[in-house]
């Protein structure tokens, strides 16, 4: 299979030099080229992501990844847009040829800092361009990995985050790399451990945190020493497994270091007790900035004048989806003002604005990612973007640059109209990334909703099959989410992605039940304690309702599929809803949850998800609904799948449910991936997981004829 060519392309009419008849030409061909879009399509896209515009609002920096089939890969490269021309192409940057990634604009905007394993030993330094990607040089010379960044607001350093081993303190880098090198020279593998977490999403512990050290800028000819500004600490800045250099920030005067993390000690699993901590950038001890709270509290932001710390914080200890709300330090007195604290609304990110005057925040919202504005004084809460999902945004002097997907597309670069009240209301797309998918067609959608459990409100989406003809039915693709805390709503994925079954020919239907994010924090925390009745009363409702709603959906060929959470609901419906479905498919699904109470890491959130019963205490609990004790009323074939790297619900589940479906002589297949984890990441496994699972879907409900093949 080829690797798409990612030149930038801009259709002939941006340029002006058609004339309208052969405009008019253009639009014909295209139409009539039109191909339905299908997963192998997808699976080829460029995913574009890491937004950084410089502070004049002249130069936008993103990262492309591109897919090559070949080498099994993502391949990463640099590309920057010129603001001012709008129409013009973006240029790729020539650093790319090294390997480079996570590029952020130096304060003055004459270089671009990025991470990269091109120098000696393939140690991942940062490096430093100009600001046409050209002139590389390395300015951090450690002999760790460098793992995250952030350059100082004066330019005249670096916050780095290294793995190094805790107990080293004094000392943390030289004697990381000589435990290291014993390490590496033992022929005995043993590990001995003396607390948990042994594991943690797809790595086993090793023993080592991520630190945090202030790097100056003096040169290549007298290198600075790295100062410690973690020394010692039992926890992970940025935490594991998925955080980043979002986990801290530097003051506007470049003299203090603010961060989130976990002290770990022995109840690292059940704690999610994260606090925001402070140090001066030229080391010394950190301080509590939270301790009063128990519960989470995460992304720091300091206003642009200094005087205030922003961030989000949870109010429940030891649960993981509670609402993160806006909190106001002021960093003089020490007084603490919640933000906002009516609205209804998880933060997922924020930033000041660049008057310091309001944040700006991205939150979950009724099905789809918007941006609003919330006011530092008063609170006020405006909304700046419609439908769709916002995936990042930056403020610039003469408007907003923006990432925003949607079910119609993959993320895209955007800039907003100038005084647009909503952003992405005729906003112009920087970019010709993925411009192919203009001749792909997509399969309509729309949202709606119904009653559900307890007579409240519930939405979800339907999506047309592409290529949809009126008066037809076709074959439906049931899908369930994950979290259970999330959404299906208006968004992209690249691994369950509805368009690829609409490109396929089924029609999708999709509901947010209730502990589904972005409705209210009563909705999101009414399916703990209830993961097999509440919801499945609302997926039945809503299945009612979408089949009594859309005359194309053939409620005879349907079948349920779904991962995580989604995966134990396919297994719990595989005996307490069975009769819709001619086909399941369950994928990371827990199938015993007593043996999932005690063999996962993330030990907090099984024990909350359970009323917080401890599963050696009150093993009764887990077994309130659990798919396990009603395996023997299983009748519908069903396509497991699993990876081996899943330290969040373990290999052994999906094994259990393969052998429960074997011993009754159900129709089954069972798909294993040995170097996957929760997640199928690799180009190849992914690509095999689509044909696995639409091959299933065809066989048991395509027709043959069109609808459900691919």
């Amino acid at each position: 299979m080829t690797v798409p060519d990612h030149t930038p392309r801009f259709s002939s009419f941006v340029r002006g030099s058609l004339t309208a008849l052969s405009f008019l030409f253009t639009v014909a061909v295209a139409v009539a080229q039109t191909t339905l879009f299908t997963y192998p399509d997808m699976l080829l896209l460029d995913r574009i992501g890491n937004l950084n515009v410089d502070a004049s609002g002249h130069y936008a920096l993103f990262n492309v990844r591109a897919t090559d089939m070949d080498r099994n890969k993502g391949v990463s490269s640099l590309w920057r847009k010129d603001l001012t021309k709008p129409t013009g192409p973006e240029v790729r940057l020539a650093v790319s040829d090294g390997g480079a990634y996570d590029a952020q604009w130096s304060p003055d905007g004459g270089h671009i800092y990025f991470l990269s394993g091109r120098g000696e030993g393939g140690i991942t330094q940062v490096w430093r361009c100009d600001a046409m990607g050209g002139n590389a040089q390395q300015v951090t010379w450690l002999p760790l990995d460098v793992g995250t960044y952030r350059v100082t607001p004066d330019g005249k350093g670096l916050v780095v985050s290294l793995a190094v081993f805790p107990e080293c303190k004094g000392d943390e880098i030289n004697c990381t790399v000589q435990r290291n090198a014993a390490r590496a020279a033992d022929k005995a593998s043993g590990m001995v451990y003396t607390k948990l977490f042994v594991r943690h999403w797809d790595t086993w512990a090793d023993g080592t945190r991520n630190h945090l050290f202030y790097v100056a800028l003096n040169g290549a000819d007298a290198p600075s020493l790295p100062v410690a500004l973690t020394d010692g600490l039992d926890g992970d800045v940025p935490s594991k497994p998925f955080g980043g250099s979002e986990d801290y920030t530097i003051s506007p005067d470049s003299k203090t270091l603010y961060y989130s993390a976990r002290v770990a000690g022995t109840t690292e699993p059940w704690s999610t007790n994260f606090d925001i901590f402070s140090v001066p950038i030229t080391g010394g001890a950190s301080t509590n900035l939270t301790s009063a709270n128990l519960a989470w509290d995460a992304t720091p932001r300091v206003s642009p004048d200094g005087k205030v710390l922003a961030y989000k914080a949870m109010k429940q200890p030891g649960f993981e989806a509670d609402r993160f709300e806006m909190q106001l330090r002021d960093i003089a007195t020490g007084n603490v003002t919640p933000l906002a604290s009516t609205w209804d609304r998880s933060v997922d990110d924020m930033q000041w604005s660049r008057d310091g005057k309001s944040l700006l925040v991205i939150a979950g919202d009724v099905g789809t990612t918007r941006l609003f504005r919330i006011d530092a004084k008063t609170g006020a809460v405006t909304p700046l973007s419609t439908k769709g999902h916002m995936d990042a945004v930056q403020e610039t002097p003469t408007g907003f640059v923006f990432l925003k997907s949607g079910l119609n597309g993959p993320s895209a670069l955007y800039a907003s109209a100038p005084k647009a009240k909503m952003i992405d209301a005729g906003a112009t797309n920087l970019t010709a990334v993925n411009a192919s998918l203009k001749n792909k067609e997509f399969g309509a959608f729309e949202q709606f909703n119904f009653k559900g459990w307890n007579d409240e409100t519930v939405h979800g989406y339907v999506i047309k099959p592409a290529g949809y003809v009126e008066g037809r039915k076709y074959p439906v693709a049931f899908i369930i989410h994950g979290g259970p805390q999330g959404s299906f709503g208006d968004g992209w994925s690249f691994r369950w992605n509805p368009q690829t079954y609409a490109g396929a020919g089924y029609a999708v239907v999709m509901i947010d039940f209730h502990g589904s994010t972005g409705y209210g924090q009563d909705f999101c925390d009414a399916i703990s304690g209830h993961w097999g009745d509440r919801p499945l009363e609302d997926l039945q409702k809503g299945w009612a309702h979408a089949l009594k709603t859309y005359s194309f959906l053939d409620g005879d060929r349907a079948a349920a599929l779904g991962a995580s959470y989604g995966g134990f609901m396919v297994n719990w419906i595989a005996s307490q809803w069975k009769a819709p479905w001619k086909c399941l498919i369950s994928h990371d699904g827990v199938f015993d949850s007593r043996s999932m109470g005690y063999s996962t890491e993330e030990l907090w959130f099984d024990e909350w998800e359970n009323n917080g019963a401890n599963v050696f205490e009150k093993p009764a609990v887990y077994d309130t609904f659990n798919p396990l004790l009603h395996a023997n009323n299983w009748s519908v074939p069903m396509l497991v799948i699993h990876s081996d790297l899943d330290h969040r619900i373990p290999l052994e589940q999906g094994i259990g449910v393969f052998t429960a479906l074997q011993s009754k002589g159900i129709d089954s297949q069972f798909l294993r991936f040995p170097d996957e984890n929760h997640w199928v990441l690799k180009p190849q496994n992914s690509m095999m997981w689509h044909r696995t699972v639409f091959d299933w879907l065809d066989t048991h409900i395509g027709d043959g004829v069109g609808n459900g093949t691919h």
